[in-house]
């Protein structure tokens, strides 16, 4: 009844109620797992009760037997040379000596008991830790790392913990610098995992570079504050609004205030009592979900860091703070390489790209006009099960993208035909410009140039200068 188990029940119960209390709202209607604690709790600290008064019972008698036997001593070895005040002062001395027994004894107890905050401690010592903070001298990035915002996953594999099975099996993925990509997949495929690893949160194998570095081999310092995120649910320090924008006093006032800006939080910040010193309480519960959120943006507005990673930051604001941050978004981090994990697809539909993960792998890769060129495919049937008019919506967002998608092969890119809104084809007189045919919106031909990906592009007329054939390769259904 005295090992760590019975004792660890009670802060378990405490630590619940804790919880509990911060969200009444939600335990209301369904308390059945508090009171499966509270009965577990008092079940052991009946039995530790009880347990402490049969051992007090046991230890009574234990010293009612020493001093009885004290004194039948004297009564069986008398010599009649024994004094009587020799025989009081062993009896009050055995009694005293019992007594100090049963304190030890319950003290030793008690000192038992209040191990169990010191093995909780300890359990933190055994605990795996974490790749060193700072990078070593002769590995440590530049101060400018990244410039360009390049990120390339090799071979990639992540688990949660030895022994497991692989979360990511052998991710290899390149994302060029200020590439916008949306990450979409089913539940459970792998796209909460893809940002753990870049962030290197969990057991790695295989690569991550950014810029043609190893994330593994430097810091984790050095490679966290270099990416900036806002994330689903925003989180906001217990502090002033300085330290929620500069955790590590690392910018000024004026930049401060020019990303609240950017935000249009400036006025409501300096509307309250303090401005920049003003407290935000824990979880920034004095401030609404569209405020907390636009905050989390201001802060990534400061770090200006060359990668982004959104997890659908917009999924529980207005929809007027909705447009600000998307608007804000494309405005200030057009020049980052922006990773968005996607809950709603048009949220991505207008990236440059679009990575569909399936059980841990990457089965799509491309811009999403191109993906949704394929019967059957991955992106192709989640458009689908949105509906006829959100899929023909959809569509249209990615097609009007992909018609004004820059071409870095050719400085006049990509060219979209007044004439034909619907359906693509390669311009005879530049394979890297893309004209709209109407002759058919899906089932076209590629041209000779088209690099692989792209979706079958067909000619509506021939020039003299190129061929007025063109070859369908066999391949090209099965690329992605």
């Amino acid at each position: 009844c005295f090992s760590s188990k019975p004792r660890l029940l009670p802060s378990k119960c405490f630590s619940a109620r804790i919880n509990y209390n911060q969200g009444i709202w939600c335990t209301r209607d369904s308390n059945q797992e508090f009171d499966n604690h509270q009965d577990l709790h008092s079940s052991a600290w009946y039995l530790f009760i009880a347990s402490s008064r049969a051992f007090g019972f046991w230890l009574d008698i234990v010293c009612f037997i020493y001093i009885a036997l004290v004194t039948l001593s004297f009564l069986i070895f008398a010599d009649g040379n024994t004094m009587g005040g020799n025989v009081g002062f062993a009896i009050t001395q055995a009694i005293g000596l019992t007594g100090m027994f049963q304190w030890g004894m319950r003290q030793s107890a008690e000192l038992e008991n209040s191990m169990t905050s010191v093995e909780r401690v300890i359990e933190y010592t055994d605990l795996e830790s974490e790749p060193p903070l700072d990078s070593s001298p002769d590995k440590k990035p530049p101060p400018s790392w990244p410039d360009q915002g390049k990120v390339e996953f090799i071979d990639l594999k992540l688990r949660y913990s030895v022994g497991e099975p692989w979360v990511l099996k052998g991710l290899n993925v390149t994302i060029l610098p200020q590439e916008k990509v949306g990450i979409v997949g089913r539940t459970g495929a792998g796209k909460s995992s893809l940002i753990a690893a870049l962030f290197n949160l969990a057991d790695l194998d295989g690569h991550i570079l950014i810029d043609g570095i190893d994330t593994t081999s430097i810091g984790l310092h050095d490679l966290r504050s270099k990416i900036s995120i806002i994330p689903q649910e925003p989180f906001l320090f217990s502090g002033s609004m300085r330290k929620n924008l500069d955790p590590f006093d690392e910018y000024p006032d004026p930049i401060l205030w020019r990303a609240l800006e950017e935000v249009e939080l400036k006025d409501v910040v300096k509307e309250m009592s303090r401005g920049l010193e003003s407290m935000i309480s824990e979880g920034g519960a004095n401030l609404s979900v569209g405020q907390r959120q636009l905050v989390c943006l201001a802060r990534a507005i400061v770090q200006n860091n060359r990668i982004l990673v959104l997890d659908e930051a917009t999924a529980n604001v207005d929809p007027k703070t909705d447009g600000l941050i998307q608007q804000t978004i494309r405005k200030k981090f057009s020049h980052c390489t922006v990773l968005t994990i996607a809950h709603r697809l048009h949220t991505v539909m207008d990236s440059d790209k679009i990575l569909v993960m399936a059980a841990g792998k990457v089965v799509e890769f491309d811009h999403p006009h191109i993906l949704l060129q394929k019967p059957d495919g991955y992106l192709w049937s989640m458009v689908k099960q949105t509906g006829n008019s959100t899929s023909e919506v959809l569509k249209g967002i990615a097609a009007e993208k992909y018609g004004l998608r820059p071409n870095p092969s050719s400085p006049s890119g990509l060219a979209v035909s007044q004439s034909s809104p619907r359906g693509l084809a390669s311009s005879p007189s530049s394979p890297s410009r893309l004209a709209i045919s109407p002759s058919s919106p899906t089932d076209v031909a590629p041209s000779p140039s088209t690099p692989s990906g792209l979706a079958p592009l067909a000619e509506p007329e021939p020039s003299p200068s190129s061929s007025p054939e063109t070859s369908r390769r066999p391949d090209d259904d099965d690329e992605s």
